[in-house]
């Protein structure tokens, strides 16, 4: 079953595609800086800086 777009087909099929390709851009720039982001920490975590949120209570000043 095919659909009828009409004069305006190309315009759609672009319009779609365009938007796709932003989305998947924009997963790859997530994914990315995640990798980033978790490589900093692990660089910070193993040079002893550690997480506020991970200190005990008695820790804090």
């Amino acid at each position: 079953m095919m659909m009828s777009l009409g004069p305006y087909a190309p315009f759609i099929v672009t319009s779609y595609a365009a938007a796709a390709l932003v989305v998947v851009i924009l997963i790859g720039w997530i994914v990315l800086d995640y990798r980033s982001q978790t490589g900093r920490l692990r660089e910070l975590e193993r040079s002893g800086v550690t997480r506020r949120s991970a200190r005990s209570s008695t820790d804090r000043p």
